[in-house]
């Protein structure tokens, strides 16, 4: 009986930690996920670059601030083009010498793109991808461009307006 005690005393506290693992990673997954196609998640996404474009980026110190040095040239090729994670921004150069800057935030879901290949914008959260030259969806599921983001240049520095 001592045994029987024991295995359905230990028998809870195991499912309870074992339930809140799982409501943790759940939580995880739907944060990472979250959202939808609906003009609401859009609006989410178009304030995250609005305050990126005004301020650099968004929740921490460590964006850079409009007016900062983001990138120079030499860093963004031709027909490609890099993301600035900490600043939710992606800048591209689709033609030589044209520099052009996005939202880093997918409008699908709200995950960060990733990378930049072959002339797309990558998401890696559900395989949108998109144009380096406009932002517009190329493949989705997504099905709204990434927002542009002000960007100014001025010699070979790229800036943050």
């Amino acid at each position: 009986m001592t045994s029987a005690s024991i295995k359905s005393a230990s028998g809870p506290a195991r499912r309870t930690v074992v339930a809140a693992a799982g409501a943790a990673g759940l939580a995880v997954a739907l944060t990472a996920c979250g959202g939808s196609d609906d003009d609401s998640s859009s609006s989410s996404a178009s304030a995250g670059t609005s305050e990126a474009a005004s301020t650099g980026g968004t929740g921490g110190g460590d964006n850079a601030a409009a007016g900062s040095a983001l990138t120079t040239t030499a860093d963004i090729p031709e027909g490609g083009g890099k993301v600035f994670a900490s600043e939710k921004v992606v800048v591209t150069q689709p033609t030589a010498g044209t520099y052009k800057a996005f939202s880093a935030v997918c409008t699908h879901q709200g995950c960060a793109v990733k990378s930049i290949s072959d002339g797309v914008i990558n998401c890696p959260c559900h395989n949108s991808n998109f144009s380096i030259t406009d932002g517009s969806v190329k493949s989705g599921p997504a099905q709204k461009p990434l927002p542009e983001v002000s960007i100014t240049v001025s010699g070979d520095s790229i800036t943050l307006a």
